[in-house]
């Protein structure tokens, strides 16, 4: 039965800045935009401010805590939530919480959608039992290809319960139209970039995985096909006392890259930081869920060189909106950035138009809201989806 102002709970560990974050701050905006209520449970974090001034409400709770004991507690605590709450629906995003959730929503019949974000692999006894709570939904959301292929073959997630729903970029802040030269100078000289001085970007975390060492080998390639000015930006936060960091540092020392890197740190102002590259590289060693920095670096027209495997590979269209190599091969990930680097004007305009086309047409946030929306209109009989569309159009 459905009602007007349907409840809508989201679970996750904490209301912290990644991409699980981000994605569960869009949805509570879509909920209250189509007439619902919007509730998160989940630690608090730097978005909690941002998530109340859109209306919707934060229960304080701890749920990425994984022992059993941990996750029977705040079922209980989840179920009750439900009932003082009027909840009729749950969506879990991670693991620990799905589980609260799982446990909770039976008690109390309400239906439960999960979404699959990350990779998680299952290469130890009893890893898969406990990822397999993200294929237990009524409905499971899979955020690409990659990883709607992995639900079906490795959990056996049916058709019938499977949607495939690619997280999507903000057209209205991705938008190199709105983004002045005031805002990119200030990065420039922030970051020390000299005028005119071509810029290689990795936005992500500082983790093995993602690749900032396989990037400085393809720097070293570079340097003897450009060996000109440039330079290479890596944005996401970097502590000194981090011994990836450190070791980061001291290879660009120890292969003489040491002046042409810089460790931006968290940036708050990400449309200008594209803005202000030349090429965005997604080197990632290890096969991206989705991979956001790809959507919103194309939405700012922004060349791309990603590794070709996971989900990141599926938003590029290859020789187009960027280009594709193969994983930790730092060869031809030179050559890729040096085929970018040196783009005719006319070349790189019509990359730019072309790139942000495919992504206003293919991943927005606007398209993500409205089919996550449909979805809990399958469960629950209402039109959310519509009157969402209707509002935002």
């Amino acid at each position: 039965m459905s009602r007007l102002c349907p409840h809508i709970l989201q679970v996750l560990p904490a209301l912290g800045t990644g991409g699980i974050e981000q994605g569960t701050l869009e949805m509570a905006e879509a909920i209250i935009a189509a007439g619902g209520r919007a509730l998160v449970a989940g630690a608090t974090g730097p978005l909690v401010p941002k998530l109340l001034s859109i209306g919707a409400r934060h229960i304080d709770l701890p749920l990425g805590r994984k022992s059993p004991f941990a996750i029977w507690r705040h079922a209980k605590v989840l179920a009750q939530l439900i009932r003082d709450e009027r909840i009729d629906l749950v969506h879990a995003r991670s693991r620990a919480p799905a589980w609260a959730a799982w446990h909770a929503t039976r008690r109390t019949g309400t239906p439960l959608v999960t979404t699959w974000h990350g990779v998680h692999k299952a290469g130890f006894p009893g890893k898969k039992r406990y990822n397999a709570v993200l294929a237990r939904g009524r409905r499971v959301i899979a955020i690409s290809t990659y990883i709607a292929t992995r639900l079906r073959e490795e959990y056996g997630v049916g058709d019938d319960r499977l949607r495939l729903i690619p997280r999507g970029a903000d057209m209205t802040r991705f938008d190199p139209d709105i983004v002045n030269g005031a805002r990119i100078q200030a990065l420039a000289e922030k970051w020390q970039v000299p005028p005119g001085t071509p810029v290689i970007m990795l936005p992500g975390r500082l983790t093995r995985w993602k690749g900032q060492l396989l990037l400085l080998r393809a720097m070293v390639h570079l340097q003897t096909q450009l060996p000109g000015p440039w330079l290479c930006v890596l944005v996401g936060p970097a502590d000194p006392k981090d011994s990836y960091v450190q070791e980061v540092e001291a290879t660009a020392i120890r292969l003489g890259l040491r002046e042409r890197l810089r460790f931006a740190g968290l940036c708050q102002d990400m449309p200008a930081a594209y803005a202000l590259a030349d090429v965005v590289a997604v080197p990632s060693l290890r096969p991206e869920p989705f991979g956001r920095v790809v959507i919103e670096a194309q939405a700012m027209g922004r060349p791309v060189v990603v590794s070709a495997q996971g989900g990141a590979m599926e938003t590029v269209i290859p020789f187009r909106t960027g280009l594709l190599v193969p994983p930790d091969d730092a060869t031809a990930l030179a050559e890729a950035l040096a085929q970018i680097l040196t783009l005719s004007d006319g070349a790189r305009t019509l990359l730019a138009e072309t790139a942000r086309h495919h992504i206003a047409e293919n991943y927005t946030t606007r398209q993500m809201q409205s089919a996550t929306l449909a979805v809990y209109d399958e469960l629950l009989g209402g039109c959310l989806s519509d009157r969402f569309l209707g509002l935002t159009s």
